[in-house]
């Protein structure tokens, strides 16, 4: 069970998904990667309320993202020595360190872009990790 479990009115990736919209014009190049922050809601499942600066603090820390795009050689290792049978596909959610990426906003959506050799696993979970 997730450290902290949070009440979740909708489920957090087609929040996401919905709210970032669509990034069709947005290129990556490279190994880059474009993840949407996960922030947590500010009720937990057993009902402790979060302040606004807890929550706040999720952009410059939250450690799980919604991969949104990735560039045309994301995850791709010909030699198979950092990506062998790992496939990243756009809705995963992925574990990062915080200092490991350049935060940026789309679309009023915090975001992260990656390279792939800085992203550290793949949950299924969004709660899991903090």
């Amino acid at each position: 069970m997730p450290a902290m479990s949070m009440f979740h009115e909708v489920d957090p990736r087609e929040a996401l998904l919905e709210k970032i919209g669509s990034v069709a014009d947005f290129e990556l190049f490279n190994n880059q990667v474009l993840i949407a922050l996960y922030i947590r809601p500010t009720k937990t499942k057993s009902g402790i309320h979060l302040t606004d600066r807890t929550v706040d603090e999720d952009i410059y820390q939250s450690k799980v993202g919604l991969v949104i795009k990735l560039g045309p050689s994301a995850f791709q290792d010909g030699e198979g020595e950092w990506f062998k049978d790992v496939t990243i596909r756009e809705g995963d959610w992925l574990v990062s360190r915080p200092s490991d990426g350049w935060t940026i906003t789309i679309n009023n959506v915090p975001c992260r872009i990656l390279h792939d050799v800085n992203v550290r696993g793949r949950i299924q979970d969004v709660d899991q990790v903090w």
